[in-house]
């Protein structure tokens, strides 16, 4: 049915007699293959070695898949066979079940085995929040889809830790196994875990919740007592409806509250969890999302009645960073499909890349993709000592939402300017280009839009000013390095206030601080040539030197730094 990876043996056979060589094909770009997306990225590599070395193997062999045509051959089919749903079986029975091609399979059991959704709470080394950062930066460059319930399940062993019935789904979520099936947790050697938060009437604001909750019974559940409620509304968005379990919010007496729906009950019967229907996105094709509902249906509580929306926040800290980490990763693969494109295809008598334009683009495209990437690595690095530094703590609940927000915001950019350097190439399905290009907006409305985003940094100021002293600090840190960076900061300050004191300017303020966070980054760990092409450009006007679009780098920047610039970013030599 699919065509072989190998398709040499398909090409017609040259006739030399024939008059026209019509089927000779030249010039087209070389396949991107050869190199290992970690040990071949000098930024993440040594970020790697930096603040986590006992993480480099694992990273290795997880950036080999990256340019594994066979792997890749994979992502592509699991989005060009999509999940199907089944609500019935063939003899009438409600089974709600949905059907995914052989490679989803494949590709979620490659991410767990490479520890991508469970690392940073198995590993008893330093810096465990980091390493598992860097897996689902890599994982993001393999298959966008299977992300979402990595990053779910990254998530999810947070919020098993509220209840002690709940332990055994914090040991099963950290298994390394994948398994496709509906046994009883205790029989599985690992789980796949939901969320159905968001209902058709509030959106983003969860506090509209209509999903209500009535007290069931008490029962001993794995070892501890499990407060059981029956449950029934309807869920407007509900990714990976096939998972073991989901966390879910419903009101009891008013109160929203949060509660954890296991698919299979104790006894091995199955809960009432209606799949109503699959939503047809626009991108994020091999990951099914869907609408469902609850009538009757049972689900444990999670922490007090009431206490719902409090409780939730303390998973959405890891997915708001997870879809910081996945749109760098994201970004990182666009900027390496257009750098092997650009390189391997030539006109006007040289290779694209070497284009006095194209050397712009591809040097403006890097800058942002290796800002992107330091910026969400710092909070993850932030994440890894919530519970031992204040500064680190206030500085994660401030810079996490900012780095969300911005990463999210610029993976469109950043895929289109790719695109645009594959030209028509780029926008047929057969190059990854298209896919991606269609999942670059996802993340920046998933967990929170933007504007929720900005308004969450601008709550942090008012509410916690030692988050706005821990921004401060970790920015005025490297004060006197550059002079630009100077400027820019006693230009923030004031904006920041405003901030504060208008909503109206959440956006601007946020978007400058995650520049300001950059900018850091960038002076303490990056090149010259990236230091100086980022402060010319992304922290002045229009007439310092920087358009409003990719590639229009004035002369701030020359074009001997530019190539520099690209040569860094390169992953094939």
């Amino acid at each position: 049915m699919n065509a072989p990876l190998d398709t040499a043996n398909l090409l017609p056979a040259r006739d030399a007699s024939a008059p026209t060589g019509t089927h000779l094909v030249m010039n087209q770009a070389g396949p991107l293959a050869g190199f290992n997306a970690f040990s071949d990225d000098a930024v993440l590599l040594a970020a790697v070695q930096r603040e986590a070395p006992w993480a480099a193997a694992r990273c290795q062999a997880l950036g080999q898949l990256v340019a594994d045509e066979d792997i890749q051959e994979l992502a592509r089919l699991a989005n060009r066979h999509l999940p199907e749903l089944k609500t019935h079986d063939r003899y009438g029975n409600r089974i709600d079940w949905v059907e995914f091609h052989p490679s989803w399979h494949h590709l979620m059991a490659l991410a767990w085995k490479h520890e991508v959704h469970s690392l940073a709470w198995t590993a008893p080394e330093a810096q465990p929040h980091f390493a598992r950062a860097a897996l689902s930066y890599l994982w993001n460059q393999v298959e966008h889809g299977t992300a979402c319930p990595t990053g779910m399940a990254y998530a999810a062993f947070a919020g098993f830790q509220t209840e002690p019935c709940l332990k055994v789904w914090a040991d099963k979520v950290c298994g390394t196994a994948y398994e496709f099936s509906r046994r009883e947790v205790a029989n599985k050697p690992s789980v796949v875990i939901g969320y159905a938060m968001t209902e058709k009437q509030g959106g983003s604001d969860l506090r509209e919740t209509q999903t209500t909750a009535a007290f069931s019974h008490s029962a001993d559940y794995h070892g501890a007592t499990a407060h059981w409620y029956e449950l029934t509304g309807h869920k407007w968005f509900c990714s990976v409806p096939q998972s073991d379990g989901f966390f879910t919010l419903a009101k009891v007496g008013g109160g929203v509250t949060c509660f954890f729906l296991p698919r299979t009950l104790p006894d091995g019967s199955f809960n009432r969890f209606l799949i109503q229907r699959l939503k047809d996105k626009c991108g994020n094709k091999s990951n099914a999302s869907s609408e469902i509902e609850y009538a009757g249906t049972l689900a444990i509580r999670v922490g007090p009645e009431g206490g719902g929306l409090r409780e939730i926040l303390s998973h959405a800290h890891l997915t708001r960073l997870d879809f910081a980490v996945g749109s760098a990763g994201l970004m990182r693969q666009s900027l390496t499909l257009a750098l092997n494109h650009t390189t391997t295809r030539r006109g006007f008598g040289r290779t694209l890349a070497e284009q006095p334009m194209m050397t712009n683009v591809l040097a403006d495209m890097a800058i942002e993709v290796e800002s992107a990437t330091l910026l969400a690595l710092r909070v993850a690095r932030a994440t890894d000592h919530i519970e031992t530094s204040a500064q680190e703590k206030a500085f994660a609940r401030i810079a996490t939402p900012m780095a969300k927000f911005f990463n999210c915001s610029r993976a469109p950019a950043i895929a289109y300017e790719a695109l645009q350097c594959h030209g028509g190439n780029g926008f047929i399905e057969e190059n990854p280009m298209a896919r991606i290009y269609r999942e670059a907006p996802l993340n920046s409305v998933w967990e929170g839009s933007a504007n929720m985003m900005c308004m969450d940094v601008r709550r942090s100021l008012l509410k916690e000013p030692a988050t706005r002293d821990a921004f401060m600090a970790e920015v005025h840190a490297v004060k006197g390095m550059d002079g630009r960076f100077d400027a820019f900061l006693s230009a923030l300050a004031p904006l920041v206030e405003q901030a504060m004191a208008d909503e109206f300017l959440a956006r601007p303020a946020s978007e400058a601080m995650a520049r300001a966070i950059q900018g850091a980054e960038l002076l303490r760990h990056s090149t010259p040539e990236v230091v100086d092409g980022f402060m010319a450009t992304r922290l002045g006007a229009v007439t310092l030197g920087w358009g409003t679009s990719t590639g229009s780098m004035g002369a701030a920047v020359s074009r001997t730094q530019a190539g520099r610039i690209v040569d860094r970013a390169r992953v094939v030599r």
